[in-house]
């Protein structure tokens, strides 16, 4: 078991290293450099060059900005929503239950990449994004947060509990954001939320590899934006391909994919009951 300051340090260093990218990120990539074609990780660090000689690292510092933000949203949102699921158990309402439970099996039943993917064709080709995507997944992703917070909250006893706390004497806001959301729903929450976000990451770099492989415009960012997904085409053929030295490209891209999903175990970890 991870002690809990060591996870929230390597959680909060994974955030704030993906934002720095993000917020470093230039608006376009560097001018072609025929002469620095392909150099690897000691000869143009940090990260290397592309086929035209441009540096990878504003592959990366494009990819973060691309992602960083409609992930947190995504995430954010969808810990909201466990919050709302558990507490609304805690009301003791069979209405409120009966209206959460068909809104759970109504939009969990919904197969999520078509949804994604008739949402990305909804949105015009001048106003694509993965802003709109990430909100769609996350309502998507929302009833599995509502259902764990909501069976949390009744182990707690629902209803009994907060009657339990109230004729102690506590106050309504005490009793449901402290007691029941900060000590009880916290893991869950945070959990739900960060693997979301690292969920919608890896939507973004399958749908931009797809784009990318058919030649085709990106549903998640602009045409003159690149991805992480380009950082795995370019290393790609290093894996099947004799002679084709990419693979520098290609580490950068599962690096950053592996710092993502660190910060995601991480945050959980920190998050974890006591």
């Amino acid at each position: 078991m991870i002690p809990r300051r060591v996870a929230i340090g390597l959680a909060v260093a994974c955030f704030l290293l993906l934002l720095g990218l993000a917020v470093t990120a230039p608006e376009h990539l560097a001018m072609p450099d025929l002469s620095k074609v392909y150099l690897g990780f000691a000869d143009a660090p940090p990260f290397g060059t592309d086929q035209r000689g441009r540096p990878l690292l504003e592959y990366a510092q494009q990819g973060a900005s691309v992602i960083l933000g409609p992930a947190l949203l995504a995430g954010a949102a969808v810990g909201f929503m466990g919050i709302v699921g558990g507490l609304l158990r805690c009301v003791g309402s069979a209405r409120v239950d009966t209206g959460v439970q068909a809104f759970s099996e109504i939009v969990g039943s919904l197969p999520r990449m078509v949804v994604i993917l008739v949402v990305a064709l909804l949105i015009p080709a001048g106003s694509r994004g993965l802003l709109p995507l990430a909100l769609a997944w996350s309502v998507l992703a929302s009833p599995g947060a509502m259902d764990e917070a909501a069976s949390v909250a009744e182990r707690l006893g629902g209803a009994r509990f907060v009657e339990a706390l109230r004729a102690h004497g506590f106050s309504w806001s005490r009793v449901f954001l402290y007691h029941i959301t900060w000590l009880n729903l916290r893991p869950v929450v945070a959990r739900q939320g960060a693997e979301t976000a690292m969920q919608v990451t890896f939507l973004e770099i399958a749908l931009s590899y797809l784009a990318a492989q058919e030649n085709q415009s990106s549903f998640t960012h602009a045409d003159d934006v690149k991805s992480w997904a380009n950082l795995l085409e370019i290393g790609y053929p290093s894996l099947v391909l004799p002679g084709v030295h990419t693979s520098h490209a290609l580490i950068t891209g599962l690096a950053l994919v592996a710092l993502v999903t660190l910060m995601t175990v991480m945050t959980t970890s920190a998050a974890r009951a006591r």
